[in-house]
């Protein structure tokens, strides 16, 4: 039965989105109920290693800790790339979410996962997600998961796009009558943008920063086009001396240094535009693409795409919880029932 045993009238099946910076995971009696960090801080000491926190937590120690212990982001490029520990936090993160135990059926379970993920790496999510107490898992392309969220009607005959970013990759997709028609998943993302900023400052003003450091710069001086120059003031170690340092930054320098991989993202888009139906593409015009995920927060980024493709974008409401709302209408509303017909996880099949 797995950890966890759920009662079929409470309805408290379970969405995830399981992603390479953060899991967010809802109910369908309570929506959104866990927002975490997807890191694992573990105790290297013990034989064998044992989990001391997750979550919050656990990404308060990354840089802090002493020898003995190692924070780890058990998923990487959208993807688990650490199974033993991913398996454990999606384990703690379900616990965490639920307030108690119910008695009867384990919850049906429906995560979002990168469209273009092999067949190997969904089963490790998949494995997961049975060896965490589900009953079903499905795994949901997290396009149509954010398309759904965000309100788009992708169960009607009209083409709706989306573009989805988050930290470890960029999913790009055509949507029409509950099923994507064309899509592209880049291994390009918000992670990649820190490393951008990292590179800069190890080039340019020879200064080794962390990965903290590099998001709060992301998020106060990042643009993806040019507008006010606002100026920040960060600490690092100078890579010379080996001693600490204050240097200023300005928001032109991060424009300047991210421009690569945002262009990566926009020749994305270019290249699911060109291989669009002509119908489709006419709605897409018509309508507009929705940009969803963390990446849609980067100031300018919806009106840089907008301009290189000539499409009006729309940021979604609530851009960061579009999947696992999608998830979560996934498993409520009948409109997108059928969904859950071919997303079934067997994990019997052998590959």
């Amino acid at each position: 039965m797995g950890l966890f045993n759920f009662s079929r009238k409470t309805g408290n099946d379970i969405g995830v989105d399981l992603g390479t910076v953060n899991t967010m995971i809802c109910t369908t009696n309570k929506g959104v109920v866990l927002n975490e960090p997807s890191v694992v801080a573990i105790d290297q000491s013990k034989s064998p290693a044992q989990v001391l926190e997750v979550g919050s937590l656990a990404k308060d120690m990354i840089g802090r800790t002493p020898e003995h212990v190692k924070t780890i982001r058990p998923l990487r490029e959208g993807v688990i790339a650490d199974f033993e520990w991913a398996e454990v936090m999606l384990k703690k993160f379900l616990l965490k979410a639920m307030e108690q135990r119910f008695l009867g059926l384990p919850p049906r379970i429906v995560i979002g996962i990168p469209s273009g993920v092999t067949e190997v790496e969904r089963r490790a999510v998949g494995d997961a997600a049975y060896s965490a107490g589900a009953r079903i898992v499905y795994l949901v392309d997290e396009p149509m998961a954010a398309a759904i969220g965000a309100g788009m009607p992708i169960d009607k005959p009209i083409g709706s796009m989306v573009i989805d970013i988050g930290g470890g990759t960029t999913e790009i997709a055509v949507l029409s009558l509950n099923g994507i028609v064309i899509s592209k998943s880049i291994r390009i993302a918000g992670d990649h943008l820190n490393e951008d900023i990292k590179s800069y400052l190890k080039a340019n003003h020879n200064l080794s920063v962390g990965d903290r450091t590099a998001e709060e710069i992301k998020i106060h001086l990042g643009s993806a086009i040019h507008g006010d120059d606002d100026e920040m003031e960060i600490r690092g170690i100078n890579m010379q001396s080996g001693l600490p340092q204050t240097t200023r930054l300005t928001s032109a320098e991060i424009r300047d240094c991210m421009q690569a991989t945002l262009m990566t993202i926009v020749q994305g888009v270019k290249s699911v535009l060109e291989q669009t139906p002509p119908d489709l593409a006419s709605d897409i015009v018509d309508h507009g693409i929705m940009l969803t995920g963390g990446g849609a927060l980067l100031a300018g980024f919806d009106e840089l795409i907008s301009r290189e493709v000539e499409v009006p974008v729309h940021i979604a409401a609530d851009p960061l919880s579009c999947v696992v709302k999608g998830t979560e209408k996934i498993l409520t509303d009948k409109a997108f029932s059928k969904i859950l017909d071919y997303t079934q996880f067997d994990p019997h099949i052998v590959l």
